[in-house]
This record gives structure tokens, C-alpha cells and sequence, in this order.
């Protein structure tokens, strides 16, 4: 067996750019220097995303265990019934990487693998397949009975985690609350006290523009971001806000503060992807092990034709064995 951590790549959509991007990170140079990456996927679909990409994909099954040169694990987390079409949305599709996705759990829980990474699924497919989820966030979090998780996202000098994911933007004011925003604020803290910040500086963004203007353009600041912050701040945690996002980014970015809680889904990415587009992350926080993503899609538009780069998915990697060192794992009592 391998000295250096196994890491656990998901296959991801199978219609999409994951199986590509698997290979490639697999066989980079960068990733293997850190850990040895086991695919679980279907191994057919492995050897002709090599083929893809002009690489002789040497397959081995059975040991997790990377071997030497340019041999890749694959365990066979699935195979296909029927033919998988490139770019199109499919309930077999989405069947094929939710079972990766559950292969894969099962290796974390019986601590055979560091860490999981995850490649991008397609929300339209799984639940075709049957899978009333929408993301892989939610349904491990689902899976693994996590009650208190953030989805964190890294690009350039910000990190930025979400109170509230993938809802439609006129149900995110509905779905704010006083103890949803303080214990996402101490998932937040613990997430990066772990990563190596002692008292991380945690800026909580504001919904409305201009924070509120004391309630002019709103009272979610007032009523309840607030004495959010308020409560975290008596745990000892260093957190301030509410501040008007158009503003706060920018100081985060300075290193002003190290992490950004964002309160919807677009607020906190579009200055993570505009800064890391090619190379961000996507950490999910408070799960029993270790998981992250390249920050973006399945890319549909590219799939099965050699264009997708791997440098996000690379750098998740790298990224999940560096927190697998600092043991970056919520264990359950």
C-alpha cells in the first residue's frame, strides 16, 4: 500500500466533464506528489476518459492503492446499463455518480481513504434518478446525519461560507433565523480554527443594500443578523457585521478578515469564482470526514471533448490532504 494518504475521487456525471477531470488530476503531477488518488467510478468510463486525453490508463481494481508510474485505482462503484450520451441530462447518469458518491462514503466511514473529491454532478439528472436533493452538500450531509454544515468556498485570499445554499432568492429572507445564522457563524469558526486560524476574524455580510440603512431598505439586519453576531461574539469568537456585501469582499480580500459569511448562494460565489474561477474549491464544514470539490459544474457544453482543465479539481485535492493533516474531522460523540 501507498505511504502517502488515499484521497477518493468521485467519478461525478458521467454525461459531464467528471470522469476527464478525474484522470487528469489523477495523473498530475502536483496530486500525486501529496497523496494517491483512488477514482470510484465505472471503470470502463475511466479508461476512456484516458483514451480522451491520449493517456494509456493502466486500471487497477480491488486495492486501494494507486501503484506506481501511471496507473490508476479504480474501484467499481458502478457500470452501466445502457449507453451514457455526453452533455445530456439522464436519470442513469445521475444514478451512476449518486452510487459513486455512496461507494465512496463507505470508504470514509471505514477510514480506508483521507478524504473525499467530490466531481460535479448534475442537480437535473439525480433527481431524475430519484434523489430529492440539491447538492452534493445537503445529501451528505443527509447521509451522515450532520445536522450543523457550511458550504465554504475558497478563491484567490477569500473564503466564503453560505448561510443558505441553493434556494430560489425570494425564499432566502423566509428561511433566515437568529440560531440558523449564529450556528452556521460556529460551524464557520471551528472550520477554520482547524484549518490553522487560532481566532479567525469572520465578517457576516448583510442581506439588503447598504446593510439595511437602519432599517430603511429592510430589518433582517436588525431583527436578525445582529444579535446573531451578538451571540457568537459572547462564545469568545471574532466575528462582525452585519456589513453591506458590495463592500465587505473587498476587505477580505485585503486580508482584512478571513473568512466572509455570506447570506444566499450568489452573494458569497461571484467574488470567490471571479477571483479562483479556474482553480477555487468548495469545502463542506462539520461532516465526519473530509470533503471537497472543484467550484464549478459538469460543463455540459464541453464534455467528453478534451477542453475542461483539472486545475480546480487539483487543487481540492491537494487542499483535502493538507486539512486531512490538520485532521479537519467532526467526530460524533
Amino acid at each position: 500500500m501507498s505511504k502517502k494518504p488515499i484521497v477518493a475521487f468521485t467519478m461525478g456525471d458521467p454525461s459531464g466533464i467528471g470522469p476527464e477531470i478525474c484522470v487528469k488530476a489523477a495523473l498530475s503531477k502536483k496530486v500525486l506528489s501529496v497523496c494517491s488518488p483512488v477514482i470510484f467510478g465505472d471503470p470502463l468510463v475511466i479508461k476512456k476518459a484516458g483514451a480522451l486525453i491520449g493517456k494509456k490508463v493502466h486500471v487497477i481494481s480491488g486495492d486501494l492503492d494507486t501503484g506506481e508510474g501511471r496507473k490508476i485505482c479504480v474501484v467499481s462503484a458502478v457500470k452501466h446499463r445502457g449507453k451514457i450520451k455526453p452533455g445530456v441530462v439522464s436519470s442513469l447518469s445521475g444514478l451512476s455518480a449518486m452510487k459513486c458518491i455512496d461507494a465512496a462514503l463507505q470508504s470514509a466511514a471505514e477510514r480506508k481513504v483521507s478524504g473525499i473529491v467530490t466531481a460535479p454532478i448534475s442537480k437535473e439528472s439525480i433527481k431524475k434518478a430519484g434523489y430529492n436533493f440539491p447538492g452534493h452538500t445537503e445529501y451528505l450531509a443527509a447521509r451522515t446525519g450532520t445536522k450543523d454544515f457550511a458550504m465554504m468556498l475558497i478563491g484567490g485570499n477569500i473564503r466564503t461560507a453560505l448561510v443558505t445554499t441553493h434556494l430560489p432568492l425570494k425564499e432566502v429572507a423566509g428561511r433566515l433565523t437568529v440560531f440558523g445564522i449564529y450556528r452556521k457563524i460556529l460551524v464557520l469558526n471551528n472550520g477554520m480554527m482547524k484549518m490553522g486560524f487560532r481566532r479567525p476574524r469572520i465578517a457576516v455580510c448583510a442581506l439588503n443594500p447598504h446593510a439595511g440603512e437602519n432599517g430603511r431598505f429592510g430589518s433582517e439586519e436588525q431583527k436578525i443578523i445582529k444579535p446573531a453576531i451578538i451571540k457568537a461574539a459572547r462564545k469568545n469568537i471574532d466575528c462582525s457585521g452585519p456589513f453591506p456585501a458590495d463592500t465587505v469582499f473587498y476587505f477580505a480580500n485585503k486580508k482584512k478578515y478571513d473568512a466572509v459569511l455570506a447570506m444566499y448562494h450568489d452573494q458569497g460565489l461571484i467574488p470567490v469564482k471571479m477571483l479562483g474561477f479556474e482553480d477555487g474549491v468548495n469545502i463542506t464544514l462539520g461532516l465526519p470526514f473530509i470533503r471537497t470539490s472543484p467550484d464549478h459544474g459538469t460543463a455540459f457544453d464541453i464534455a467528453w471533448k478534451n477542453k475542461a482543465s483539472s486545475k480546480s479539481m487539483e487543487a481540492a485535492a491537494i487542499l483535502a490532504v493538507k486539512l486531512a493533516k490538520n485532521k479537519l474531522i467532526t467526530r460524533k460523540k
